[in-house]
């Protein structure tokens, strides 16, 4: 087997790999997860308020330096 072949087996194994993640990502039981995933930006209960006002607050001091 020379160089040629081998570069020519590794492209091959590389479009294989992307094709196999392709179709994984867009298969259809993936798409609600997907889904949900792309929806908890707009959760906002990630963080409770209390810290929210903290974080406020040291940002206003930062800046007033």
């Amino acid at each position: 087997m020379d160089y040629g072949t081998l570069r020519g087996l590794i492209a091959l194994l590389i479009l294989a790999l992307f094709v196999i993640i392709v179709v994984w990502s867009y298969s259809k039981k993936r798409k609600a997860t997907f889904d949900k995933v792309a929806s908890s930006i707009f959760d906002d209960n990630d963080m409770p308020k209390t810290n929210k006002q903290s974080h406020l607050d040291k940002d206003s001091k930062q800046e007033s330096k």
